[in-house]
């Protein structure tokens, strides 16, 4: 078998054991939606653009929260289990290599990503009425999407070294994924309510550039002005997430072991 058919078979089995666990499949899916609904539901802030209500803009800006949450925590304290309860240590007697496992986790996060997206589209859309995009701003969705997800779920494996014990994963790696959803304009927006030191904070991360892209796509060209440079900045989004995606692959090559540390 190759790599990637390798891959697909660990993938398929990492799809199977999230199915599986019920509970976990509610909450991961229903966490985000259920946020969307309490914070369009609660703001009703209006903007410039006529019909554009912050509804509207959590629909869209949330996205990045869902990717982040499927991906970067999913993978990291997968990994981090994977590693404590001996299942990598398994899979490394068997022929799989790192590529394949690493492939398999990626399909897993990807199909996360991508019910997780259709919930919260379909929620904006359905319960709040915001308006679907044009082809054009599809095709931007897309690499967007893409490239938030490979650069979340490679940070994920990355930081998952640091996790010393799966129960404690949890706790670890939301806390850079909640303070970073206030700093990146996902909970609060405009972004230029906030102060200019944590909006040069947040620019070094990917959560504010997904978020900003997503809106891009979702919202009005004249939402643009309540960003933090008053402009899409669609080159900026695309250098900056694939500047992360190889920077997440580095620290995945450095980071990456079959056991613990301690092992």
């Amino acid at each position: 078998m190759s790599t990637l058919s390798f891959g697909v078979s660990r993938g398929h089995v990492e799809l199977l054991q999230f199915l599986r666990d019920r509970t976990a499949m509610i909450f991961t899916f229903a966490f985000p939606a259920m946020l969307l609904l309490l914070f369009g539901t609660i703001f009703s802030d209006s903007y410039d653009q006529p019909g554009v209500s912050a509804a509207h803009v959590f629909s869209a800006s949330m996205i990045a929260y869902g990717i982040l949450t499927t991906a970067f925590v999913t993978m990291g304290a997968g990994l981090a289990l994977d590693r404590e309860d001996g299942t990598l240590k398994r899979l490394h007697g068997t022929p799989i290599t790192a590529t394949s496992y690493v492939l398999g986790k990626l399909l897993l996060v990807a199909f996360l990503a991508v019910a997780e997206a259709i919930i919260l589209v379909a929620v904006g859309a359905l319960v709040f009425g915001m308006s679907l995009p044009d082809a054009s701003h599809w095709l931007a969705f897309v690499w967007i999407f893409l490239l938030s997800v490979i650069s979340s779920s490679l940070l994920g494996m990355a930081i998952s070294v640091i996790v010393k014990h799966g129960r404690t994963a949890g706790a670890i790696l939301n806390v850079p994924v909640v303070a970073l959803q206030f700093i990146s304009g996902v909970f609060i927006y405009p972004v230029i309510q906030l102060p200019s030191w944590l909006i040069t904070i947040a620019s070094f991360f990917p959560v504010k550039w997904s978020a900003q892209g997503f809106r891009y796509v979702f919202l009005p060209d004249g939402m643009r002005v309540n960003e933090a440079a008053g402009q899409w900045e669609l080159g900026r989004i695309a250098l900056i997430l694939g500047a992360w995606c190889v920077i997440g692959l580095v620290l995945c090559l450095m980071t990456f072991r079959w056991t613990r540390p301690d092992q």
